[in-house]
C-alpha cells in the first residue's frame, strides 16, 4: 500500500475524520503509521476548520489490532527508547488540542487501545474487542496500558485485563468504563458524526479551555485543579464566543461562535 493512504483525512462540517487505512494489517501501528498519525493531528490542530476530529480504522475488523509485531524482531532496548521517543502516536493524541472520538469497530488491542485510551470519548460497535495482550508476548504496555487505562477504569480491571492479556467484548467495556457508548455496527460512524457534529457547533474557544481543565483533573490536586478551572473560566469570559454566546441566550436564537 502506498505510504500516503496509510492515513486518510476527511474534513466535513467542522468535523475531520482520521481513518487509519491497513486493513490488509489489522490497521497495525507500523513506525510509518504512527509518523504520519502524528503529522496528521498537528495538521488538524491548525486548521481553524476543524472544531472535532474522529479517529477510526479501515475496514469492518479493526480499529487497530495493536502494533506492527513484524517490527518486533530483533529490536533492542536502545531501538524501543528511540521508537518510543520518536513517534509519540499516544501523548500527541492525548495532547491534540481539540476533542477527539475514538469510533472503534472491530479489535481494539494493544496500542490499539491504548490510542483510544488517549481520545477523549469512545464509542464502540457491537463487535468491537478490547485488550491488552502484551504479556502474551513476554513484554508489557508501554503507550498507556498501565496508566491511562487504570484511570479510566480503576486498578482491579487494569490489573485483571493487564495481567491476563484477556479480550474483553465491547458489553464488558461498557460495563467498566472503557467506553461511553455501543451501539450496532451499521451505526457506529452515524453515531460517532452525529456526536462530533454536535460538539463542533459549540464555542472552539470554550471547548480548548474545557479540555485543558479535564485534563489537568488526571495529574493534579483537586486545589490546584480548582485555581486551574477559575483561571480558564475567566479566560473564557474575554472571548467574543463568550459575547455571543449570551447575547444569542438573550435574544433566544442559536449562536454563532467563531473561534475567538
Amino acid at each position: 500500500m502506498a505510504e500516503e493512504a496509510i492515513v486518510l483525512t476527511d474534513i466535513s462540517n467542522g468535523v475531520a475524520t482520521i481513518t487509519i487505512n491497513r486493513p490488509d494489517k489489522l490497521n497495525a501501528l507500523s513506525l510509518a503509521v504512527r509518523g504520519q498519525f502524528v503529522a496528521t493531528l498537528a495538521r488538524l490542530e491548525e486548521n481553524a476548520e476543524v472544531r472535532v476530529a474522529i479517529v477510526t480504522g479501515a475496514g469492518e475488523k479493526s480499529f487497530v489490532a495493536g502494533a506492527d509485531i513484524s517490527e518486533f524482531a530483533g529490536r533492542t532496548a536502545v531501538d524501543q527508547f528511540r521508537v518510543m521517543r520518536k513517534y509519540r502516536i499516544f501523548s500527541a493524541t492525548e495532547a491534540f488540542a481539540k476533542p477527539l472520538i475514538a469510533a472503534i469497530n472491530g479489535f481494539c488491542l494493544g496500542g490499539g487501545c491504548e490510542l483510544a485510551l488517549a481520545c477523549d470519548i469512545r464509542i464502540a460497535s457491537e463487535r468491537a474487542r478490547f485488550g491488552q495482550p502484551e504479556v502474551n508476548l513476554g513484554i508489557m504496555p508501554g503507550g498507556g496500558g498501565t496508566q491511562r487505562l487504570a484511570r479510566l477504569v480503576g486498578l482491579g480491571h487494569t490489573y485483571k485485563m493487564v495481567y491476563t492479556g484477556e479480550i474483553i467484548n465491547a458489553s464488558e467495556a461498557l460495563r467498566i468504563g472503557l467506553v461511553e457508548e455501543v451501539v450496532p455496527p451499521e451505526r457506529l460512524m452515524d453515531r460517532a458524526r452525529e456526536l462530533a457534529g454536535a460538539i463542533a457547533k459549540k464555542s472552539p474557544v470554550a471547548l480548548q479551555l474545557i479540555k485543558e481543565a479535564i485534563r489537568a483533573s488526571v495529574r493534579t490536586p483537586l486545589g490546584e485543579g480548582l485555581r486551574l478551572e477559575t483561571a480558564l473560566l475567566g479566560l473564557a469570559f474575554s472571548s467574543a464566543d463568550k459575547e455571543e454566546g449570551v447575547r444569542a441566550f438573550l435574544e433566544k436564537r442559536e449562536p454563532k461562535f467563531e473561534g475567538r
